[in-house]
């Protein structure tokens, strides 16, 4: 455990926890995260961002764009990709707060990331995020690359969103990609998973008793156990290769747990990493936490692996 790991979890502890816990609007929770990244967070060193935009199919009236930012560094790979999803709970969370950690993951695994910017509850319930996915997932095709050259990847309610989507992409009749990264994905809204009670104090960052709430803000009147809510509890049918990260503290940690057994049990390879002592969704800290940089480098190697360029004619 580095002395830095100590300092972060004291002030997690001490500052951050207490203060989502009286957190009662979701806009004071996106402030505080925007103003928090704007004052940590630092994109790596030869960092590159473009800025793009994702149609959202529907009628003329109805369509929408979604903004993206594409994050590379170094020299990349551009004809492989990784879409990422930042997480905040499905309620905050943005391109700002997870540009740099976009850039040190596409840096790390060698690719380009995207990044896009899915709605966010309240005013925007459940299927409106997982719609976005599909919608980013179908932008990456029309583009040109295989599934074979994309992989998925997020963070907290990033990393639910990612598999989530996995989930929806049989229904919609689109082919799945090459592999998925969760770093303590969020992936049961059923609200039973032990962990989320046996940790409620050993947790340095999540406030338990604010998680039905925010729960209820996505979720809505559907079906928690839904496929794209809870993929932990899903069906699964030939999964890609998916690499889970948890901290063994936090109150998400069996929801890491279970997902793997989902996977493993569909005949998926699985490699799941429960870290100790580090907080939820610790390699947003990067750049300021050396146990999220070696995450970080751990992941990209893992992408690196499974991304895979098809010879074209």
């Amino acid at each position: 455990m580095s002395l830095r790991l100590h300092v972060v979890n004291l002030w997690l502890r001490l500052m951050v926890k207490p203060a989502l816990a009286r957190m009662n609007r979701p806009e004071a929770v996106r402030k505080r995260f925007e103003r928090d990244a704007a004052r940590l967070f630092r994109p790596p060193e030869g960092a590159h961002f473009v800025d793009d935009l994702i149609r959202r199919p529907g009628p003329p009236r109805e369509v929408g764009m979604i903004e993206a930012l594409w994050a590379s560094c170094g020299r990349p790979d551009r004809r492989k990709v990784i879409l990422y999803f930042h997480g905040g709970a499905y309620l905050a969370g943005s391109i700002k707060t997870h540009r740099h950690l976009a850039a040190a993951l596409a840096g790390a695994a060698g690719v380009r990331t995207i990044l896009p910017n899915y709605r966010l509850a309240p005013e925007n319930p459940f299927p409106a995020a997982i719609d976005d996915a599909l919608s980013s997932y179908r932008h990456l095709l029309e583009a040109g690359y295989d599934p074979s050259e994309i992989a998925l990847a997020g963070d907290s309610a990033g990393g639910g969103l990612a598999f989530g989507l996995l989930q929806a992409l049989g229904p919609a009749g689109l082919p799945q990609p090459a592999a998925v990264v969760g770093f303590s994905p969020w992936v049961d809204m059923t609200g039973t998973a032990e962990s989320l009670r046996r940790n409620a104090a050993r947790d340095v960052m999540l406030p338990v008793r604010r998680i039905e709430d925010v729960m209820g803000y996505y979720a809505g009147a559907t079906d928690r156990a839904d496929p794209r809510l809870s993929p932990a509890r899903a069906e699964w049918v030939d999964p890609p290769p998916a690499l889970i990260m948890a901290s063994r503290s936090e109150i998400l940690v069996d929801d890491a747990r279970n997902l793997s057994d989902a996977l493993r049990r569909a005949g998926g390879s699985v490699q799941l990493e429960l870290w100790r002592r580090v907080p939820h969704a610790w390699p947003v800290l990067y750049g300021r936490l050396p146990e999220a940089d070696r995450a970080i480098a751990h992941a990209g190697a893992f992408l690196a692996r499974h991304l895979v360029t098809q010879l074209r004619r």
